[in-house]
């Protein structure tokens, strides 16, 4: 329970007042459950003429305060008996016992009322976390992990966090009282019993423990697997063309079934020990209650014990009080050891270390003046440098184009600017200053991107385009979509810029995409702009209309070009070209060309 406990101080401090509310109606619940049931002794007592001692009215402060209660409590039944009669002495006791046990329902009731903040809170809290911390994770993060696994992490472990840990809340903290109640009070009817008692329990709790360990390991498999089949239905989802295309739909059907089928025997696994806790706890309860109605009974009928019948079957309806809270108390142990095994999993998105961090006091940054330096740059993924010493000095203004192969490392050169990345080794600096002393927010306000895949959201044409900048007015927008080519088309579709276009703007063109995102940039009005191969999946037509709008955008900006269409970027400032993470060219087109190298050759490739 170490884990749940830890999982409480995390996410549970913000809620004390509706904790501390839940433990007053838990003790009230507890208060009226064991005095309610006390009124079953002078009951038991009139049946049977058991108690025939006559009563006198005593004063409150005369002796101890239980021994006036009971003396006056029975005072007043002899009263009710001999006015009365037996008969409506006992429908009074009767009535007491309802208006007592309808103060404890209505207790209990609020005891849940006031955990139910708490267990939503919580699970807010949680999701949010989950939520804040994949935005602040470095790309190089969700290179390892599956995309289908972290959702499962935010959905599925999430919800039985929920399911199982906070659901468990109300028990773990109404129980334990009523427990100690019921323990108190036997306690104090007979220790000998109660001793008897707890030398029994702490075995039935050993056994039931050791099935729980076994079902978080079971529980953390599970979720996992889950995790894996998420992935294989994203996985399909976004490459449904080609699987179409490949005839591949048996294949990954098989596949599917097979991952699902795993997924299956865990659960049926898990489900068979979870719902052995509860017959499990219902045959060691009865067992344990059969020992003590025999153990306090022989004591009775032998006259060694210091109790009397009735008090004795008041002893055992509170010893029956005690085994439903042990056994929901065994339930949500149960529980506990699934949502811990989940939060197990969340707590590996929660506790990443996050290397790219701002630093303690950053160098204000709102402006470049000079120009963007890549010094002696060295960077890697793995084993082997991806960038392996680049110097590259981009002054204020100008266009540098970085070609060469697929693999040259272009767009991790790119992806070093706005620190998706950190270089192991060398430096980058704007206007003389690391950019690793700049905080990453206004580090990455002066970047606008324009990538190869238009990245677009399920919203409409006004919400893409003023994605991530505050405060833009309407006429803002629409000047930023003429100036990309993208007015007219935005205007004759049914509802113009409040037009939604679709998951990753699936109902529109890859030319169309493309101008909406550099609306987007254009909106965002950055100094510095990175267009990573941003018409290199275009058809001439649409080609030239996004070329067209980039040319306005990259009109007075410093801006970093990769490009594969060597006929888009022959107006660069410089052009550097690329192969296994060095510069091993750099100049204009025309020099580059008259040198006969490598750029020479790669244009000859694109006119032949």
């Amino acid at each position: 329970m170490k884990g749940f406990w830890h999982l409480l101080q995390r996410f549970v401090p913000p809620y004390k007042k509706y904790i501390a509310l839940n433990i007053l109606f838990n003790l009230l619940t507890a208060f009226l459950t064991l005095f309610s049931f006390a009124l079953i002794i002078p009951i038991l007592e009139m049946l049977f003429g058991l108690n025939t001692q006559t009563y006198s009215y005593m004063e409150w402060g005369s002796g101890k305060i239980d021994a006036v209660l009971t003396n006056n409590f029975y005072y007043y039944v002899q009263c009710i008996i001999e006015r009365y009669g037996q008969s409506t002495a006992l429908a009074c006791i009767a009535a007491a016992l309802v208006v007592m046990t309808a103060f404890k329902t209505g207790c209990a009731y609020l005891s849940a009322f006031f955990m139910i903040p708490i267990r939503t809170g919580v699970v807010r809290d949680i999701r949010n976390q989950i939520y804040s911390k994949i935005v602040s994770l470095p790309i190089g993060f969700f290179s390892n992990e599956r995309k289908g696994d972290v959702m499962a992490r935010m959905s599925g472990d999430v919800t039985e966090v929920e399911n199982s840990v906070m659901s468990s809340l109300d028990m773990m903290f109404k129980n334990p009282i009523m427990i100690i109640a019921c323990l108190t009070m036997m306690i104090a009817l007979s220790w000998q019993l109660t001793l008897f008692v707890l030398i029994l329990l702490p075995i039935a709790g050993l056994i039931m423990g050791g099935v729980g360990k076994r079902l978080k390991r079971v529980s953390l498999e599970g979720q996992t697997q889950w995790g894996v089949m998420l992935s294989n239905i994203e996985e399909t989802i976004g490459g449904l063309r080609i699987v179409k295309a490949f005839n591949a739909e048996h294949k990954v059907k098989n596949r599917f079934e097979g991952e699902n089928e795993k997924y299956r025997n865990i659960v049926t696994r898990m489900s068979r020990r979870y719902e052995l806790a509860h017959p499990m706890s219902e045959f060691l309860g009865t067992l344990t209650i059969a020992i003590v109605l025999w153990f306090g009974g022989t004591l009775i009928l032998g006259g060694h014990s210091s109790i009397t019948a009735p008090k004795f079957i008041y002893y055992m309806v509170i010893f029956y009080s005690i085994i439903n809270p042990a056994k929901d108390l065994s339930k949500a142990s149960y529980a506990i050891q699934r949502g811990l095994a989940s939060m197990q999993r969340i707590d590996k998105i929660l506790s990443a270390d996050n290397p790219i961090k701002d630093p303690e006091k950053p160098v204000a940054l709102t402006s470049m003046n000079q120009g963007i330096q890549y010094k002696d740059v060295r960077f890697r993924y793995g084993d082997n440098w991806v960038i392996d010493g680049v110097t590259l000095d981009i002054k204020r203004g100008q266009t540098v184009a970085l070609v060469g192969q697929s693999g040259s490392g272009k767009t991790t050169l790119a992806d070093l600017l706005p620190r998706f990345y950190d270089v192991q080794e060398g430096s980058i600096s704007i206007d003389g200053t690391d950019i690793r002393q700049f905080s990453i927010t206004d580090l990455r306000a002066l970047m606008g991107n324009v990538n190869q895949e238009a990245i677009l959201f399920n919203d409409t044409f006004y919400n893409n385009i003023t994605f991530g900048v505050e405060n833009a007015t309407r006429e803002q927008v629409e000047e930023a979509a003429k100036i990309a080519n993208a007015y007219d088309f935005i205007m004759a579709s049914e509802q113009g810029f409040d037009t939604n276009i679709g998951d990753r703007g699936c109902k529109l063109s890859g030319g169309q995409r493309q101008r909406i995102s550099i609306a987007r940039a254009i909106l965002k009005n950055p100094p510095i702009l990175i267009l990573d191969e941003a018409t290199s999946a275009l058809d001439t037509e649409s080609e030239h209309l996004v070329q067209d709008a980039l040319d306005k955008l990259m009109h007075g900006r410093t801006t970093l070009v990769i490009a594969h269409r060597l006929s888009t970027i022959k107006n660069a400032d410089q052009i550097c070209v690329m192969q296994d993470g060095r510069i091993i060219e750099q100049g204009t087109h025309d020099e580059l060309i008259a040198r006969q190298g490598a750029y020479k050759h790669l244009v000859d490739m694109q006119s032949f």
